[in-house]
């Protein structure tokens, strides 16, 4: 399309670092004639798993697929942003901390070209990776023909297949069929073992999730051709599945933003006549046919079919229905105690719904039928968000809910502030900083109460600054954390977070136990403003609370801390 992708960014997820990747790009980019996309124009950026520039070991077999994906975005969205966001590891924990990271960073369409064998752990990726709606993933089937591959077999993702092009005297100019190149090679599908159907997957042949969604051009043998000059020797020839996954990301990209609260895997589904339905082919041998073998509408290696321009990868629907969830207010409870809550939502056109939730309180679930029930387990305040789903309309609410230590036996014993130095006046005190981020920065960056604080970043290169603190939550006690924030940039985009400010709390070997929050350049304004979590769910530990802020490599944007306290009552 005459857009290109055009204000919109996609995300590459890869593991280990390719430090060639910005140079590859350049080459390959200027050989076809497409518009420069380098960190000085704020086209392109690579961060490490955590948003930052400690980038992984470099990897010469990985550098030959970041060079694909990041050449396949330029073909298909030329005129997109890119994020290409390096994994510590192939470990599913560092891939997956990546893929939070790319959305985060404001990216709408996120590229996975890994998979690998399915195990019982996956549910739990799925709600700690993969549950992002409003953004659409898209993940590669495998290349090791047929059978099912995780995370392709998410039940939030658009998993892709692959196919085979042939020159054709029909209209289109070409034909496809199933990509299979032997017993070993080709496109996966198959019948997932643990996921479950999303509610728009209607095949009968499987009870849990089918793999593929759509699929797009992956034989080696008639491949696309990639500049890497790190893992090769500079233009190749590469192909499979990982080039479909990145194909379909960016026809995504071109189709336009996702709906906010959509899973965008559906909506081929909603489309099926503007898809090209491949019907030759398989990729091995299985029962029932279609989950290997291609077939007029839906099977397994091709799913619907490839694109067909961009209205199968729109939102919105045929028709207006919709759905409406009634808010049940905030929510308390107490530890130890049972509780049972029923959600109540509508459909406009009277279809039955299925409940989901994200956020709920430790102990508590959420049944099909909208029942939220069980015993908490652990005292704190949590934003919860339920969605309820037709199939092929959905709506969402979100409430607060809180857990309180159950009464009597002691309680909260030690009352008050605990941390040192909250306000940065003695200096570098009790702080873990990187140099220079603690001092008396005025006027340049005046503090908000006192004359010291903190400044992390500001530099306008790539740079990162932390501050960190290690302070003991009292057992029994209600702990919250609270700072002043002030924000300002020279960045002008009003879509992009190109410069983060990420809040985490560590345990003592330094694992992050969660992220309270992630601010960039698009929260500049003039002042502070303070900004508060709760920390009960901690209660008993010592943790460090802990300020990562990461800049790219151009147009400073500043992070000013001031007056952090972490209260217990």
């Amino acid at each position: 399309p005459a857009n290109g992708g055009a204000g919109q960014t996609v995300a590459i997820v890869d593991a280990q670092d390719d430090p060639n990747a910005e140079a590859d790009l350049a080459t390959y980019r200027s050989q076809y004639g497409l518009p420069a996309c380098t960190t000085a124009n704020g086209c392109f950026k690579k961060v490490d798993e955590n948003g930052g520039t400690n980038y992984p070991s470099a990897d010469s077999g990985w550098a030959g697929e970041i060079s694909l994906d990041l050449d396949m975005v330029s073909a298909i969205a030329p005129n997109a942003h890119i994020v290409l966001v390096e994994a510590t590891s192939a470990n599913m924990s560092d891939l997956g901390t990546s893929v939070n990271e790319a959305v985060s960073l404001g990216a709408k369409y996120v590229s996975n070209s890994y998979g690998g064998s399915e195990d019982s752990t996956d549910l739990s990726s799925d709600s700690s990776y993969f549950n992002h709606p409003g953004v659409a993933i898209t993940v590669s089937a495998g290349d090791s023909a047929y059978g099912a591959e995780y995370p392709a077999s998410s039940q939030y993702v658009t998993s892709v297949g692959g196919t085979s092009l042939s020159r054709a005297s029909n209209t289109r100019g070409w034909s496809e069929s199933v990509w299979s190149t032997s017993s070993t090679e080709g496109t996966g599908s198959g019948c997932s073992a643990y996921d479950p159907k999303p509610s728009w997957q209607t095949d009968t042949g499987c009870s849990k999730r089918t793999v593929a969604d759509v699929s797009a051009v992956a034989d080696p043998a008639t491949g696309v051709a990639v500049y890497d000059s790190y893992g090769a020797s500079g233009w190749q020839v590469y192909g499979g599945t990982s080039a479909s996954s990145p194909i379909i990301a960016s026809v995504y990209a071109d189709a336009g933003t996702p709906g906010s609260g959509d899973y965008p895997a559906k909506y081929p589904y909603q489309h099926t006549s503007s898809l090209n339905d491949v019907t030759s082919g398989s990729n091995g041998s299985c029962s029932p046919a279609y989950l290997c073998t291609a077939e007029v509408g839906y099977d397994g290696p091709t799913g619907l079919g490839t694109p067909n321009g961009l209205t199968a990868f729109t939102a919105g629907s045929s028709s207006t229905e919709s759905v409406s969830v009634t808010n049940p207010g905030s929510q308390s409870g107490t530890v130890g105690t049972a509780v049972s809550k029923q959600i109540s939502a509508t459909d406009s056109a009277g279809k039955s719904l299925t409940y989901s939730a994200t956020g709920l309180p430790a102990g508590l679930s959420i049944s099909s039928s909208g029942l939220i029930s069980g015993t908490p387990t652990t005292a704190g305040t949590s934003s919860v968000t339920v969605t309820a789903t037709s199939g092929t309309a959905s709506g969402s609410t979100t409430f607060s809910w809180t857990v309180s230590t159950s009464g009597g036996g002691g309680g909260c014993t030690s009352t008050g502030q605990k941390l040192a130095n909250p306000g940065f006046e003695s200096g570098t005190g009790s702080w873990t900083a990187s140099s220079g981020v603690i001092g008396q920065n005025g006027p340049s960056e005046p503090a908000h109460t006192g004359t010291w604080d903190a400044w992390l970043d500001g530099y306008g290169t790539t740079h990162t600054d932390t501050l960190a603190q290690s302070v003991a939550i009292p057992a029994g006690c209600s702990a919250t954390f609270s700072f002043w924030l002030h924000v300002d940039t020279a960045e002008t985009t009003t879509t992009t977070a190109f410069d983060t400010l990420k809040v985490q709390v560590l345990n003592s070997s330094g694992t992050v136990l969660g992220t309270l929050a992630t601010y960039s350049n698009l929260n500049a304004a003039t002042g502070y403003a303070q900004h508060s979590f709760n920390l009960s769910s901690y209660a008993g530990q010592t943790v460090t609370l802990k300020f990562t802020g990461s800049e790219d490599a151009s147009l400073q944007t500043s992070f000013v801390v001031d007056d952090t306290a972490l209260t217990a009552s």
